[in-house]
């Protein structure tokens, strides 16, 4: 996912116009056709199928159970629930969550912010972002893990289809001089290339699988962690 930097502008976009064709403000709680709101939180209840939800300026929480056709927010973080399901899911500012078991059929994406996918998500396509961690924890992604300044930890048996690409910095937007931390931990499994157009830490479990390592050298550790 060349030019996630650019991610941002497309959002707000398209978030707002979303926003504006309900000209929501404050928070609201999606039905079967879907939520949007400018300057507040979507709550979709455990259970339903919803329609695509967005934001501006808030959170999104998918309950438990519970679908969504998409959902997109400008500032404030996107959390998917246990056993939920998204089409995709998007943010500018602000973190991502997929719980346990939970599923996104393409990509998880945000440009200042963590992703977290615990054990039993899995995300169908790119699980990218331009600064903050990637923490994935028994879980799988079809579509490879993108980012440029941030640490990537692949743990407790992830499966990582489409390799993991860092990529160089490029202008003020996101140039951080500081080395992204790699670890590939035991019994995970990266298929396709690990490219590098930076300097990282790689840091690869004896016990993990990878596919060829481009542009850095490998540290590899025993044990669950790496010691340094």
């Amino acid at each position: 996912m060349r030019g996630l930097s650019t991610l941002a502008a497309l959002l707000i976009a398209a978030t707002l116009v979303a926003g504006c064709d309900i000209g929501g403000a404050g928070d609201v709680v999606a039905t079967a056709s879907g939520a949007s709101t400018v300057n507040g939180s979507v709550q979709v209840p455990e259970g339903l199928h919803s329609g695509a939800v967005s934001t501006v300026n808030g959170s999104i929480r998918v309950a438990d159970n519970a679908s969504v056709a998409g959902a997109s927010t400008v500032n404030g973080g996107i959390s998917l629930g246990t056993h939920a399901s998204a089409d995709s899911l998007s943010t500018v500012n602000g973190g991502v969550t997929v719980d346990s078991s939970a599923r996104v059929a393409k990509g998880v994406t945000t440009v200042n912010g963590g992703l977290m996918l615990k054990n039993g998500a899995d995300v169908g396509g790119t699980a990218g972002n331009v600064n903050g961690s990637i923490v994935l924890s028994g879980a799988h992604v079809g579509g490879g893990l993108h980012t440029v300044s941030g640490d990537i930890d692949v743990a407790d048996g992830s499966h990582v289809e489409g390799g993991i690409l860092v990529e160089k910095s490029g202008g003020w937007f996101n140039w951080n001089p500081r080395k992204p931390r790699i670890v590939i931990g035991p019994n995970s499994v990266v298929q396709g290339d690990l490219r590098f157009e930076r300097d990282v830490e790689l840091f690869v479990s004896d016990k993990a699988t990878t596919g060829p390592i481009i542009g850095a050298t490998a540290v590899r550790f025993s044990g669950e962690k790496p010691k340094s």
